[in-house]
């Protein structure tokens, strides 16, 4: 009897032991969720600060922006200076530009990213993998570098001053090829089995099979080869002197100098700039995270 009182007295020590250890660990796991927030908390206020900043300039009279100490809750916005900035400051003539450069781009990285990750995923040809690896080397090249040959192509084209000098060298990516050549090395070989028994061809299968399952990663590269085109501003101030073809950010920089006595329609000409980037990457977020992990493992 006192054998099984003491079991039973040890059972119920080691069970309120357990309970305070799970305790401990609950609290250490609050505090912890906790930290994490305040962390990111306050990363995302350095990081939202300056978009934050300079939407409260575009709203404000330009002694307001010069005051010490800064406005930073207008009492009294003011919109004109976006009126300004589309109008005078020509903004619409560059968005319009901005955005037929940067749609042409997208759409030939697209189409030639997938073509080269689909025969790097599926087809066998000599030297395959040390042709991929000589693709994947053309990421370490800087821009800078092939400037000059890029420039004496066009120019020799005759594509100076033309959407066709602002879009064509960038059609390709090599970033682009190895993000759907990880995407497509996920799609199943039963598929592929299955798909050929079917009389699908390559290209069919591509289409139908390969391109639909991989869409998370196709949104990824559209994402960045949006922010890439639309941000562009050394290549366009090199390749267009006429104001017909400058893209936004030259405009940007035209509006700058043209109003030195009135930075609010400066940062209303910002704003104008960066918000198709913010919609893009509001509504493209969860794509973009899906379409990076896709394919992370495959070799």
């Amino acid at each position: 009897m006192a054998t099984d009182a003491g079991s039973v007295a040890r059972g119920i020590t080691v069970t309120e032991a357990d309970r305070l250890a799970a305790r401990r660990r609950a609290r250490r796991r609050r505090i912890g969720t906790v930290l994490r927030y305040v962390l990111l908390s306050l990363l995302a206020v350095v990081v939202l600060f300056p978009i934050y900043i300079t939407v409260v300039n575009s709203l404000l009279t330009p002694s307001e922006i010069a005051s010490k100490p800064p406005v930073l809750f207008p009492s009294h916005p003011t919109w004109g200076a976006y009126g300004e900035a589309w109008n005078a400051g020509s903004m619409s003539h560059y968005l319009v530009n901005s955005i037929i450069v940067t749609t042409v781009i997208v759409t030939g990285q697209i189409v030639t990213a997938t073509l080269a990750a689909y025969a790097f995923a599926f087809l066998e040809f000599p030297f395959k993998r040390t042709l991929f690896l000589v693709f994947l080397a053309t990421l370490m090249v800087p821009f800078e570098v092939t400037i000059i040959t890029n420039l004496t192509t066009v120019v020799n084209l005759h594509w100076y001053n033309t959407y066709a000098g602002l879009a064509v060298p960038f059609l390709a990516t090599g970033f682009g090829a190895f993000l759907l050549r990880q995407a497509f090395l996920g799609v199943p070989g039963d598929l592929r089995d299955a798909a050929a028994l079917d009389g699908y061809g390559h290209f069919r299968f591509m289409v139908r099979v390969a391109v639909p399952l991989s869409r998370p990663a196709m949104a990824a590269l559209a994402v960045f080869s949006f922010l890439g085109a639309w941000n562009q501003y050394l290549w366009p101030l090199i390749v267009t002197k006429d104001a017909r073809y400058r893209t936004l950010q030259i405009g940007l920089r035209q509006l700058r100098a043209t109003s030195i006595d009135q930075l609010n329609v400066t940062f209303a000409g910002v704003v104008i700039a960066a918000a198709p980037l913010l919609i893009l990457l509001v509504i493209f977020q969860k794509q973009l995270v899906r379409g990076l992990t896709a394919g992370a493992v495959k070799g």
